[in-house]
């Protein structure tokens, strides 16, 4: 479950700029000024209700097909693409402290060669689960 993509509704807001909906998350909106800006808080907001409903054990639906939403006037379809990983990453730069067992053997030689533990393990963990 990394990279989603959501249908989001953009309505024209009389304001101007956009307001967002998501058809498949009732809870979610967002709104931005300009398409660009009112993405990237699209972006945000998908990001926030996905996360939050994991951390609620609620069900994640998926993604409606953009063929069966209707569309009101002045509103416009726009496919989201979200990639959990990098939300994650991005908003929860907390550190967790683990614990391993490697040969005395290895400690010793990536020792002498300076070798940073946690640097490496995080970037053979992310190599290993496919993160960008």
């Amino acid at each position: 479950m990394n990279k989603l993509f959501y249908p989001a509704i953009f309505h024209k807001a009389e304001e101007g700029g956009f307001w967002i909906s998501f058809p498949d998350l009732p809870e979610c909106f967002s709104e931005g000024d300009s398409m660009s800006e009112a993405y990237t808080m699209a972006v945000d907001a998908l990001g926030l209700a996905l996360t939050s409903r994991e951390k609620e054990h609620k069900e994640i639906p998926e993604p409606s097909t953009p063929d069966i939403i209707t569309l009101e006037q002045d509103s416009f379809l726009v496919v989201i693409e979200f990639d959990m990983l990098a939300y994650k990453k991005r908003t929860n730069p907390k550190a967790v402290k683990k614990t391993l067992s490697i040969p005395e053997w290895l400690n010793e030689e990536a020792t002498a060669l300076g070798v940073n533990f946690s640097q490496v393990l995080q970037e053979a963990l992310i190599a290993k689960i496919g993160a960008k």
